[in-house]
């Protein structure tokens, strides 16, 4: 479905008109949602779609997945929290995980960006430059 500059503008608009302080508030979009529902404007179809867009991207870009060899120390892990929030800014959700195909170092996912320094990337990386 083909969203017109109209629909993305007030999309647009409405998403801000969601944030606080820089970060979304759910409870605003919840009610930002019913408002539209209710008032049901031209196009709101296609202004609640470009409008979830909008939502599910800033809800990606503050979500952090942080995966290990091994399970990482506390101090480690307050560590790269604090570094994270230092990058991104507060009201980052972090999560801790393992994977042992990593084999060892630690992968950083938040949002699209993507920051690996386990051992298979560089095995991968020094595999390619042959």
């Amino acid at each position: 479905m083909k969203i017109s500059k109209q629909a993305r503008r007030e999309a647009k608009g409405l998403f801000r008109s969601c944030l606080i302080n820089g970060l979304l508030d759910e409870n605003r979009v919840r009610q930002a949602v019913r408002q539209t529902i209710a008032a049901k404007p031209r196009g709101y179809v296609a202004v609640l779609s470009q409008f979830q867009r909008l939502v599910k991207l800033e809800l990606q870009r503050r979500t952090a997945r942080v995966e290990s060899a091994v399970g990482l120390a506390p101090e480690l892990q307050a560590a790269v929290q604090a570094s994270l929030t230092r990058t991104y800014g507060p009201g980052l959700n972090l999560s801790f995980g393992q994977n042992s195909s990593l084999l060892g170092g630690m992968r950083i996912q938040v949002g699209s960006d993507v920051y690996d320094g386990s051992i298979q990337a560089r095995l991968a990386a020094l595999r390619e430059s042959f």
